[in-house]
Protein backbone atom coordinates (compact mmCIF):
# COMPACT_ATOMS: atom_id res chain seq x y z
CA UNK A 1 0.00 0.00 0.00
CA UNK A 2 2.75 2.37 0.40
CA UNK A 3 4.33 1.72 -2.81
CA UNK A 4 0.80 2.41 -4.10
CA UNK A 5 0.60 5.66 -2.07
CA UNK A 6 4.06 7.10 -3.26
CA UNK A 7 2.96 6.16 -7.02
CA UNK A 8 -0.08 8.04 -6.43
CA UNK A 9 1.55 11.00 -4.78
CA UNK A 10 4.45 10.86 -7.39
CA UNK A 11 2.68 10.77 -10.83
CA UNK A 12 0.05 13.90 -9.82
CA UNK A 13 3.35 15.90 -8.38
CA UNK A 14 4.50 15.35 -11.96
CA UNK A 15 1.03 16.02 -13.35
CA UNK A 16 0.36 18.85 -11.43
CA UNK A 17 3.61 20.88 -12.15
CA UNK A 18 3.14 20.09 -16.26
CA UNK A 19 -0.81 21.40 -15.97
CA UNK A 20 0.81 24.59 -14.03
CA UNK A 21 3.06 24.98 -16.80
CA UNK A 22 0.29 24.50 -19.38
CA UNK A 23 -1.72 26.72 -17.53
CA UNK A 24 0.76 29.54 -18.11
CA UNK A 25 1.06 29.25 -21.59
CA UNK A 26 -2.41 30.54 -21.31
CA UNK A 27 -0.66 33.90 -20.58
CA UNK A 28 1.82 33.42 -23.71
CA UNK A 29 -1.44 32.81 -25.79
CA UNK A 30 -3.14 36.21 -24.68
CA UNK A 31 -0.08 37.98 -25.37
CA UNK A 32 0.61 36.40 -28.98
CA UNK A 33 -2.45 37.31 -29.63
CA UNK A 34 -2.90 40.38 -28.42
CA UNK A 35 0.79 41.22 -30.29
CA UNK A 36 -0.94 39.71 -33.74
CA UNK A 37 -4.15 42.22 -32.85
CA UNK A 38 -2.39 45.11 -32.74
CA UNK A 39 0.39 44.69 -34.89
CA UNK A 40 -2.38 44.04 -37.35
CA UNK A 41 -4.53 47.15 -36.66
CA UNK A 42 -1.70 49.80 -35.96
CA UNK A 43 1.41 48.72 -38.22
CA UNK A 44 -0.45 46.67 -40.62
CA UNK A 45 1.65 43.42 -39.97
CA UNK A 46 1.18 40.41 -39.93
CA UNK A 47 2.36 36.98 -40.76
CA UNK A 48 1.07 33.65 -41.46
CA UNK A 49 3.44 31.79 -38.82
CA UNK A 50 2.27 33.88 -35.85
CA UNK A 51 -1.40 33.22 -36.67
CA UNK A 52 -0.27 29.57 -36.48
CA UNK A 53 1.57 29.68 -33.72
CA UNK A 54 -1.35 30.73 -31.77
CA UNK A 55 -3.38 27.60 -32.72
CA UNK A 56 -0.03 25.88 -31.68
CA UNK A 57 0.46 27.44 -28.16
CA UNK A 58 -3.37 27.07 -27.53
CA UNK A 59 -3.20 23.02 -28.99
CA UNK A 60 -0.32 22.33 -26.71
CA UNK A 61 -1.78 24.00 -23.51
CA UNK A 62 -5.41 22.10 -24.37
CA UNK A 63 -3.78 18.32 -25.13
CA UNK A 64 -1.23 18.89 -21.68
CA UNK A 65 -4.00 20.73 -20.01
CA UNK A 66 -6.15 17.39 -19.67
CA UNK A 67 -4.46 15.62 -17.34
CA UNK A 68 -4.18 18.61 -15.31
CA UNK A 69 -7.93 18.89 -15.18
CA UNK A 70 -8.13 15.20 -14.19
CA UNK A 71 -5.35 15.75 -11.32
CA UNK A 72 -7.45 18.81 -9.82
CA UNK A 73 -11.11 16.65 -9.98
CA UNK A 74 -12.65 18.59 -13.03
CA UNK A 75 -13.57 15.83 -15.04
CA UNK A 76 -17.44 15.79 -15.73
CA UNK A 77 -19.38 13.03 -13.98
CA UNK A 78 -23.37 12.55 -13.52
CA UNK A 79 -23.16 13.78 -9.98
CA UNK A 80 -27.11 13.01 -9.57
CA UNK A 81 -25.92 9.46 -9.88
CA UNK A 82 -22.23 9.88 -8.32
CA UNK A 83 -23.44 11.99 -5.10
CA UNK A 84 -26.15 8.97 -3.76
CA UNK A 85 -23.29 6.37 -4.01
CA UNK A 86 -21.72 5.25 -1.09
CA UNK A 87 -18.05 5.84 -0.37
CA UNK A 88 -17.27 2.04 -1.53
CA UNK A 89 -19.44 2.32 -4.88
CA UNK A 90 -17.97 6.06 -5.61
CA UNK A 91 -14.27 4.18 -5.32
CA UNK A 92 -15.24 1.78 -6.96
CA UNK A 93 -16.78 4.15 -10.02
CA UNK A 94 -13.68 5.85 -9.87
CA UNK A 95 -10.75 2.41 -10.06
CA UNK A 96 -12.58 1.17 -13.06
CA UNK A 97 -13.33 4.23 -15.15
CA UNK A 98 -9.80 5.56 -14.63
CA UNK A 99 -8.17 1.92 -15.30
CA UNK A 100 -10.10 2.62 -18.48
CA UNK A 101 -8.99 6.12 -19.10
CA UNK A 102 -5.86 4.95 -18.70
CA UNK A 103 -5.99 2.03 -21.22
CA UNK A 104 -7.75 4.09 -23.84
CA UNK A 105 -5.01 7.07 -23.54
CA UNK A 106 -2.24 4.55 -23.69
CA UNK A 107 -3.75 2.95 -27.17
CA UNK A 108 -4.47 6.56 -28.47
CA UNK A 109 -0.84 7.56 -28.18
CA UNK A 110 0.66 4.18 -29.10
CA UNK A 111 -2.06 4.95 -32.40
CA UNK A 112 -0.61 8.67 -32.70
CA UNK A 113 3.67 7.59 -32.69
CA UNK A 114 2.71 6.53 -36.44
CA UNK A 115 0.98 9.91 -36.99
CA UNK A 116 4.17 11.41 -35.87
CA UNK A 117 6.61 9.59 -37.57
CA UNK A 118 4.78 10.12 -40.88
CA UNK A 119 4.51 13.55 -40.09
CA UNK A 120 8.23 13.59 -39.50
CA UNK A 121 9.55 11.23 -42.61
CA UNK A 122 7.85 13.88 -45.06
CA UNK A 123 9.32 16.96 -43.12
CA UNK A 124 5.01 18.14 -43.00
CA UNK A 125 4.93 22.10 -42.44
CA UNK A 126 2.15 24.21 -42.62
CA UNK A 127 0.71 24.38 -46.39
CA UNK A 128 0.01 27.80 -46.13
CA UNK A 129 3.19 30.16 -47.79
CA UNK A 130 4.95 31.93 -44.85
CA UNK A 131 3.41 29.40 -42.04
CA UNK A 132 5.50 27.41 -39.52
CA UNK A 133 7.85 24.28 -40.85
CA UNK A 134 8.34 21.17 -38.80
CA UNK A 135 4.65 20.79 -37.86
CA UNK A 136 5.57 17.46 -36.62
CA UNK A 137 6.89 18.78 -33.57
CA UNK A 138 3.41 19.91 -32.79
CA UNK A 139 2.14 16.48 -33.43
CA UNK A 140 4.52 14.91 -31.03
CA UNK A 141 2.80 16.60 -28.41
CA UNK A 142 0.25 14.13 -28.95
CA UNK A 143 1.53 10.93 -27.85
CA UNK A 144 2.98 12.54 -25.04
CA UNK A 145 -0.11 14.23 -23.72
CA UNK A 146 -2.04 10.79 -24.27
CA UNK A 147 0.62 8.84 -21.74
CA UNK A 148 1.02 12.33 -18.95
CA UNK A 149 -3.15 11.64 -19.33
CA UNK A 150 -2.64 7.77 -18.46
CA UNK A 151 0.08 8.64 -15.92
CA UNK A 152 -2.69 10.63 -14.28
CA UNK A 153 -5.63 8.05 -14.73
CA UNK A 154 -3.32 5.69 -13.27
CA UNK A 155 -2.61 8.04 -9.93
CA UNK A 156 -6.37 8.32 -9.72
CA UNK A 157 -7.10 4.71 -9.95
CA UNK A 158 -4.46 4.38 -7.25
CA UNK A 159 -6.26 6.92 -4.73
CA UNK A 160 -9.50 5.32 -5.79
CA UNK A 161 -7.79 1.28 -4.79
CA UNK A 162 -6.33 2.92 -1.83
CA UNK A 163 -9.91 4.20 -0.55
CA UNK A 164 -10.92 0.59 -1.36
CA UNK A 165 -8.45 -0.64 0.71
CA UNK A 166 -9.39 1.27 3.78
CA UNK A 167 -6.06 3.77 3.19
CA UNK A 168 -6.85 6.93 5.83
CA UNK A 169 -4.59 9.16 4.13
CA UNK A 170 -4.86 10.49 0.49
CA UNK A 171 -2.49 11.33 -1.90
CA UNK A 172 -1.83 14.82 -2.38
Amino acid sequence: MIALQRFADGASGVVRVIGQAAAWSGLALVLLVAFNVLARYLFSYGTVALQELEWHVMAVAALMGMSYGLNQGGEVRVDILYAKMTRRQTATVDAVSNLALALVSLLIAWLCIGFVESAYSIGEGSPDPGGLENRWILKAVLPIAFAILALQALASCAVAVLDLLGSEKKPS
